[in-house]
């Protein structure tokens, strides 16, 4: 999913249904990786949709020794330009008392 079409379900969403919480959450990890959630009522229930844009990542260093007991580490370039989405569907379920991610991820396509 494209972040045009993230901005048209959004927008649906707070037409249709009772909107509970809707926030963005901005982290320096990974590059600048940014969360945005959206929990509503639907007929299904209690969901939860979270959209997480981050940089695509273009190179991947290890550094490393052959030595025995050294450490390696993971080393991620990222392009500065060109960000990758991700859509999480969860639901809220009563009897584990938890968000719990929903089958069917082409609800929205």
């Amino acid at each position: 999913m494209h972040l045009d079409r993230w901005r048209e379900v959004v927008s649906q969403i707070q037409d249709n249904f009772e909107v509970e919480e809707h926030e963005t959450i901005k982290s320096e990890e990974a590059g600048g990786e940014d969360i945005e959630t959206i929990v509503f009522t639907s007929q299904l229930g209690r969901l939860k949709l979270e959209f997480i844009s981050r940089p695509k990542v273009i190179d991947k260093k290890i550094t490393y020794s052959n030595r025995i007991g050294s450490e390696s580490s993971v080393e991620y370039v990222y392009d500065p330009k060109e960000k990758s989405y991700q859509l999480l569907v969860y639901r809220w379920s009563e009897v584990d008392n938890d968000w719990l991610p929903l089958e069917g991820q082409n609800l929205f396509v």
